[in-house]
């Protein structure tokens, strides 16, 4: 029986890149990273089998294009528009200024005027994908520095369509460059112009009809049909078919069924985008960063530090508190998919050389190695950064001290301190809420709730909301470490103190209780539990009963969760 080298050279793919990610994992490093260095194995620049780079790349065409419409999908316009100013405008000036200080710097070492402008591209773009790994194992997401990386992030993928667009324009050049620049940019326009009012009004009926079968496999090949036929569609028009499928993911993104879709094409996704990444490494040379240390290095230093201080400094001046800017623009500091995608494109028109290729590829690289590293790193910075001084804090916490121990202290105002609040109102209790949104702390004010301005880490905060009297401090926040210091602040304050705190893991669950917290709560496993309840009780098991076999399982749950953690996000 003939085995076709295509077959082989994608089981080569597959089987590296499972044993990359299971290296990751067990190294504690994003499944990326993993890839990449899967490829860099199998690449003609190691030793021993090599993969055909063609067949690879060929395959991996497929996975970027289901990446990024699963990226378009899970991108949130209302998110972006909720965070307002401070992602658009500020992302678009960190692109520009970031672009520019790149293209002076390629000039400087003797790059080309569009060799330049793709480097200066290159850096300027972070990944979502590299953000939203790390945020959802620090848990968080939610958070408000996570919630400003993702809309700044989003703004930069935006503005990837428009760069790609232009730069590849710029690179063809011709005697009629304006015309020709006209004339890619309207290409896209009517694109656009056809895909928009599709995707909003065709294609969600379409899918709600194919979801009225029922049936799993129709709705996938829907989904697929859908996502290929928009990148083929937008080569017609000019555009790359990565972006055409990341701008109908975003449009799709807007209707009902955008998470039934997203959770049916994930498995897809992840296999094919594995492909992508081991393409990428199998592009990586390991001799070349080492005979271009300083090249490098230059990358690294403009992808990390300049542009994170840079993304800092810029939301910092929208208001934003110091601490959470300085998370947010450590956050953005570093680079992958679009970056990745800039760069073969640059490559694929001739702007690119190998020389420049090489060095945004391998600092694009190292830097989604650094990405989890620095984010932990900056954050006891970020901490001691809102710790204001008692004077600067006295006309902003007008709370009046209570005669005896009778109010709660709600670290977090977001949906689950809103109801927490919620039901002490409706009882008549008493309580102070200490949130980072100025606009959240204006709006509790005005409604006559005491509420301090900052993040509840700072012992000053938590002093001033008179912890020495408080009867129960709740930490409702999304962030794990912050939660942990609030935990450790309010039991070395009041070691007799309840605290209860809510946890996206097991694991993260075992470390607040040794850290001191009374209860805490992991919705996960609070939600199987409930339905649990209600299983039981549809088949006739009696309350006390019910009661009992669920209060088995959270105990029996609890002490397995130094052993495993089924719930882990």
């Amino acid at each position: 029986m003939h085995t076709s080298g295509l077959f082989l050279n994608l089981f080569a793919a597959l089987a590296v890149a499972f044993v990359g990610a299971v290296a990751a994992i067990w190294l504690r490093q994003s499944l990326l990273l993993g890839y990449i260095v899967a490829g860099i194995v199998i690449g003609p620049h190691t030793p021993g089998f090599v993969a055909d780079q063609t067949a690879v790349s060929e395959l991996a065409e497929i996975g970027i294009v289901f990446l990024l419409f699963a990226v378009g999908l899970d991108l949130s316009l209302r998110d972006l528009l909720r965070v307002g100013v401070v992602a658009v405008v500020g992302a678009l000036v960190q692109i520009a200024a970031v672009m520019g200080l790149a293209y002076v710097v390629g000039r400087a070492i003797g790059w080309q005027p569009i060799e330049s402008l793709f480097f200066g591209a290159v850096v300027a773009i972070s990944s979502s994908t590299v953000m939203s790994k790390i945020l959802s194992e620090r848990g968080q997401t939610d958070a408000e520095h996570g919630r400003i990386a993702f809309a700044w992030s989003t703004v930069q993928d935006l503005a990837t369509i428009a760069l790609v667009v232009v730069l590849s324009t710029l690179a063809e050049g011709g005697d009629s460059l304006t015309t020709d620049l006209a004339w890619a940019l309207g290409q896209s326009a009517v694109f656009l112009a056809l895909l928009i009012p599709v995707g909003l009004y065709v294609l969600p009926r379409l899918f709600e009809r194919v979801a009225a079968f029922r049936n799993r496999e129709v709705f996938v090949l829907a989904v697929a049909t859908v996502a290929l036929g928009a990148a083929y569609t937008s080569s017609l028009f000019g555009v790359s078919v990565a972006l055409g499928a990341f701008v109908a993911g975003i449009v799709v993104g807007e209707s009902d069924l955008s998470h039934q879709i997203l959770g049916e094409i994930q498995p897809l996704r992840d296999i094919l985008a594995g492909l992508f990444f081991v393409s990428i490494g199998m592009l990586v040379d390991p001799a070349f960063v080492l005979d271009h240390a300083l090249l490098v290095a230059m990358v690294v230093l403009l992808i990390v530090p300049v542009k994170g201080l840079l993304s800092a400094g810029l939301i910092r001046l929208f208001g934003v508190s110091a601490s959470t800017a300085v998370l947010a623009g450590a956050t953005v500091a570093q680079s992958a998919e679009f970056s990745f995608l800039l760069a073969t494109v640059g490559a694929s028109v001739g702007a690119i050389g190998p020389t420049a290729f090489n060095a945004m590829l391998a600092g694009a690289v190292i830097s989604t190695i650094l990405a989890p590293w620095l984010l932990s790193g900056v954050a006891p910075l970020a901490g001691r950064l809102d710790r204001p001084s008692r004077l600067d804090l006295e006309p902003e916490l007008p709370v009046e001290r209570p005669q005896r121990r009778r109010h709660a202290i709600i670290c977090g105002y977001g949906r689950v301190g809103r109801v927490i609040a919620e039901a002490l109102d409706r009882r008549g209790l008493s309580y102070v809420v200490i949130e980072q949104d100025p606009r959240v702390v204006r709006r509790l004010r005005e409604g006559g709730v005491t509420a301090l301005l900052g993040n509840a880490e700072n012992p000053i905060l938590l002093e001033h909301a008179h912890l020495d009297l408080a009867r129960i401090v709740v930490v409702a926040i999304p962030d794990a470490i912050a939660a942990r210091r609030i935990v450790e602040q309010a039991r070395q304050a009041r070691p007799q103190l309840a605290v209860v705190v809510r946890t996206h893991s097991l694991a993260e669950l075992t470390v607040l209780r040794q850290r001191g917290a009374d209860e805490a709560v992991l919705g996960e496993l609070e939600l199987a539990l409930e339905m649990t309840r209600h299983t039981l009780h549809r088949f006739g098991v009696s309350a006390l009963e019910t009661v009992a076999t669920v209060n088995g399982l959270r105990t029996r749950i609890a002490q397995e969760s130094r052993r495993d953690d089924p719930f882990a996000l």
